[in-house]
């Protein structure tokens, strides 16, 4: 496989609008060929998604998922910048299988990481930074170790890094970035409520045998 140099990398974002490791993963995938990657970016729907991500996306649908059994639910809203297009099958067919990503993801709270409150990361960070595995380590290896324990902790809880549940070789930032490149407007996960039958609820728990037990007795 040739190796793929930055400047190639910045010649192929440049030209397609696509992020930076999606020039990476084209270039790497048809060994640094050009022409080839802009085919495969816009095989993935990627190319020129990147350019639309900055305009106003204030159009979309709120989809609903239950899932088997009733016993979880999920609202969600994704954003695209046309009525039309939030009519389109795929843009219905993106709003499905993301609110399904969220019944599936019963950890994830928030749509991405910048919207993960500072609060939680400080948590997070004391937590990770009382750990008896740190002990006796430089203060700035344990800076570094615990700095790679949050983000993969804030990452968990986050919707768009998760691997999309149909297909784990995407996430669902990409997934949506590819739907945004075969429509051709910009597309947003804005956010979501997951309901869970009977969260929340304090359920009294009877001792069966000791009631069994008074029966008898009396």
């Amino acid at each position: 496989m040739a190796a793929v140099s930055a400047k190639l990398v910045k010649e192929l974002r440049d030209k397609t609008g696509a992020g930076m490791m999606d020039c990476k993963k084209a270039l790497s995938a048809t060994d640094g060929d050009s022409e080839k990657a802009i085919e495969w970016l816009r095989q993935k729907g990627i190319a020129s998604a990147e350019k639309k991500s900055g305009r106003t996306a204030a159009e979309g649908a709120i989809g609903s998922y239950i899932h088997t059994g009733a016993r979880v639910g999920v609202l969600i809203e994704v954003n695209c910048e046309t009525d039309f297009v939030a009519r389109g099958d795929l843009f219905q067919e993106l709003l499905r299988d993301v609110a399904m990503q969220v019944a599936a993801c019963p950890g994830v709270e928030y749509v991405t990481t910048d919207e993960i409150p500072a609060q939680i990361r400080e948590r997070e960070k004391a937590i990770e930074m009382g750990r008896d595995d740190l002990d006796g380590k430089p203060e700035q290896m344990k800076e570094k170790i615990v700095e790679g324990r949050i983000n993969k902790r804030l990452k968990e809880l986050a919707l768009m890094e998760q691997p999309f549940i149909k297909d784990s070789s995407i996430s669902v930032a990409e997934l949506v970035k590819q739907t945004a490149g075969k429509i051709g407007e910009n597309v947003k996960v804005r956010r979501f409520t997951r309901y869970t039958l009977g969260e929340g609820i304090e359920v009294e728990e009877n001792d069966f045998a000791a009631e069994v037990a008074s029966m008898q007795a009396g």
